[in-house]
């Protein structure tokens, strides 16, 4: 019996590794961020059509094969390449300074969120491999001056090795399928998978799927971080064997690095599989993949007696709970890269605006609860928001007080329960609360087209038409706007605070909608 740890990367599908450390394998990500991590993301956009994009990657790529932690890791890095003049969105998989095989992606995400067909094309050339030519930095690097590039599979001393890659596992022919009728036992998948409800269901079925039908081991490594951009990609790692789960990595967490393990067993996916008669018939007719063979062993016969991994329930949060920690996850990756020093938000009292509140708030709470636990990059982060390298945060609404101003812009028409309601909301959350009031700028905007054109708008209330009364609904929303980015650039700097704040707005939604969702 051969038994092996596995390892897949908890966020970022960047680094995919196994290593042979006696007798186990493990993974590593050198971080799970997409602003530090090899894989490039989805949020370089049109930015892949540059050149340097591409030259990046195999900058880093180049210190990634020179370092000390890949030795003895079969390491899985997704970067863009560059193919006879052709872009593609590619993993490359490399062992002691070799690379083994640049794959290339064959299905694209090109529907809802994505665009990958605008910067890559999909590799279409089915179990067929084509050298590829180093550049010379790498060349230097590795002593090849060519390698394999194309649909291929690893095939170690004591078992096979596939890549996929994000898209292709939700696609209806996803190259696992062939590839494990063709004898491929571990699939790996660095992926890049947006945050929405329940779409952890959806990867956790999926990869159980796949295991179930066709047996094998399948390492989910996904990015976690917002990429500077409007998605969230929230991990979710797991490891499986034969339709069960046996790791299960955070949706939502401030960890740059997760690793999971998991102690399986090779033997249990080969009598698996021979125990399925319909399989083995398919197994017989499928063409096979052409084999690079690597000369290395992902296990030894030293640890045959541990205990493999038993399969866990997966652990899914409410609707509640990702609608709370997903977009809290994603204020703080945005805040930390912006460099500023918090957020402003317009809190009018009524239910979208408040509710942007507690997300802000659920974010101080992951900041709390992250420095609590010892994670020293999120305290420094913390620090740098707020000027003050000494400054540690204690408890959320604190770090909120510090974070997040709230403004409630007053005119004739508000009423005193939205301003208490936004108040009290103040209050709870901790969040620095401002009341100016705006009737001087509203009646300066309304006096400017009053003196030009001798009328003068009402409200409908006052005997007004419906497009009056419109106008002048808009002159308030805009002011409030114009307002709001005032007092986020310059309000810390009256209170002696470096830096500026980020304007947080909430969507003009039917708060009667909002209430029954909730």
């Amino acid at each position: 019996m051969q038994r092996r740890d596995f390892t897949p990367l908890p966020e970022g599908g960047a680094l995919l590794g196994c290593e042979k450390l006696d007798g186990r394998i493990h993974e590593l990500s050198p971080t799970g961020r997409s602003d530090q991590t090899v894989r490039s993301g989805y949020g370089c956009s049109d930015h892949f059509f540059e050149s340097d994009t591409i030259l990046h990657s195999f900058q880093v790529l180049a210190k990634l094969l020179e370092s000390p932690i890949t030795t003895d890791i079969i390491c899985d890095v997704g970067m863009p390449v560059m193919h006879k003049n052709v872009r593609y969105n590619c993993r490359v998989i490399f062992l002691n300074k070799k690379i083994l095989l640049i794959r290339p992606k064959m299905v694209m995400a090109n529907a809802g969120n994505y665009r990958e067909l605008r910067w890559f094309t999909p590799w279409n050339k089915s179990r067929d491999v084509e050298d590829y030519v180093l550049p010379r930095t790498i060349q230097k690097i590795t002593g090849q001056d060519t390698v394999p590039f194309g649909d291929a599979v690893l095939a170690t001393k004591d078992t096979c090795l596939g890549s996929e890659i994000c898209e292709e596992l939700w696609a209806p022919n996803s190259p696992h399928i062939d590839m494990g009728l063709d004898g491929v036992e571990i699939f790996t998948n660095g992926s890049g998978s947006h945050h929405e409800l329940r779409k952890a269901h959806l990867r956790v079925d999926l990869v159980k799927s796949t295991t179930t039908k066709n047996g094998g081991i399948y390492l989910l490594s996904n990015l976690r971080g917002c990429d500077s951009d409007r998605l969230y990609f929230d991990g979710c790692s797991m490891i499986a064997i034969n339709g069960d789960i046996v790791a299960q990595g955070s949706q939502f967490s401030l960890e740059n690095v997760e690793v999971l393990t998991a102690t399986l067993d090779l033997e249990d996916v080969r009598s698996y599989r021979a125990h399925t008669s319909s399989r083995c018939i398919s197994a017989s007719r499928v063409p096979p993949f052409h084999r690079i063979y690597v000369d290395f062993s992902l296990s030894s016969f030293d640890d045959v007696c541990t205990l493999t991994s038993e399969p866990i329930q997966w652990r899914y949060h409410t609707p509640a709970e990702e609608i709370s920690l997903g977009p809290a996850c994603w204020l703080w990756d945005y805040l930390r890269r912006s460099r500023q020093g918090g957020f402003l938000l317009p809190l009018s009292g009524g239910v979208d605006s408040s509710a942007v509140a507690c997300i802000t708030y659920s974010m101080c709470r992951l900041v709390c609860q992250a420095v609590a636990a010892g994670n020293e990059e999120v305290l420094r982060d913390a620090q740098q928001i707020v000027g003050d390298a000494s400054y540690v945060p204690r408890t959320p609404q604190e770090l909120c007080g510090r974070l997040l101003t709230t403004c409630y812009m007053a005119t004739e028409n508000s009423s005193y329960e939205t301003r208490d309601r936004a108040r009290m909301l103040s209050e709870q959350i901790g969040s620095y609360h401002l009341t100016p009031n705006i009737d001087a700028a509203v009646k300066a905007v309304i006096g400017i087209f009053t003196m030009l054109t001798g009328r003068v708008p009402q409200y409908r209330v006052h005997g007004g038409s419906s497009i009056e009364n419109l106008a002048l609904q808009n002159v308030q929303a805009r002011t409030r706007m114009v307002i709001a980015y005032l007092f986020a650039q310059l309000s810390l700097w009256t209170r002696g605070l470096p830096g500026g704040l980020l304007v947080l707005g909430s969507a003009n939604v039917d708060e009667r909608f909002l209430i029954i969702y909730f």
